[in-house]
């Protein structure tokens, strides 16, 4: 998710995107353990976008 898309979102967007975000990282990251995914990137793809959506939340209870 570009940053431009998340500045884009409501506040409340933000927050339930972020729950989601969290959730299916921890799930990537069971799965990772179990036994390794093709993929091991999208760990640090979701890990990104959860930092970006965090900071934009916290950027806006800022203002």
């Amino acid at each position: 998710m570009k940053q431009s898309e998340i500045i884009e979102l409501s506040t409340e967007e933000l927050q339930d995107k972020l729950g989601s975000l969290k959730k299916s990282y921890t799930d990537l990251k069971m799965a990772h353990a179990i036994s390794p995914l093709e993929t091991p990137m999208q760990l640090r793809a979701i890990r990104r976008t959860v930092a970006r959506v965090s900071a934009e939340l916290t950027k806006r209870e800022l203002q």
